[in-house]
């Protein structure tokens, strides 16, 4: 992150869905160039403003759960905006939609190892790092399910 100007974490779906997404975009151009005032008109304008900073600055960009590659092009253009020295990270569940945005490498997540799963699910489900035992079997069900995925694990 050293190498960076500035970097970005973005939670998409959470984000859209608390405001327009020109709102959005005025954020990340405020955050990319803080001491800069940026007015979007329109969706199309700020696609344009994000890319063109994009381009001119070293940044690190992480669009954090995207389930839709219309979002993505709305915040961040194309991932062909981005220069050398530049990044964008995209986590999804949805591989389809990286290839249609065309990202040059996809890294599938590995899933955690069972007793480490189970930890995680017993902190979030229960508050504790141990499971109580009267539920350990559902538990170790549930984190088969999740595939040992630390955010299904999270979030179930």
């Amino acid at each position: 992150i050293t190498n960076f100007m500035t970097s970005l974490n973005v939670k998409v779906p959470e984000k859209v869905r608390e405001r327009k997404v020109e709102k959005l975009q005025k954020q990340l151009l405020s955050d990319i160039l803080p001491t800069t005032k940026t007015k979007v008109r329109s969706v199309a304008a700020g696609t344009v403003l994000v890319g063109e900073r994009f381009r001119r600055l070293k940044v690190l960009v992480i669009f954090d759960d995207v389930d839709d590659v219309k979002q993505l092009r709305e915040l961040a253009g194309n991932c062909h905006s981005f220069g050398l020295g530049r990044r964008i990270i995209i986590t999804t569940r949805n591989e389809h939609m990286l290839q249609e945005f065309a990202v040059d490498e996809i890294y599938p997540v590995e899933g955690m190892e069972q007793e480490e799963a189970l930890e995680l699910l017993s902190w979030h489900a229960f508050g504790s790092k141990r499971c109580p035992s009267e539920y350990l079997e559902l538990a170790r069900k549930v984190v088969d399910y999740c595939g040992g995925l630390p955010l299904a694990l999270k979030d179930i």
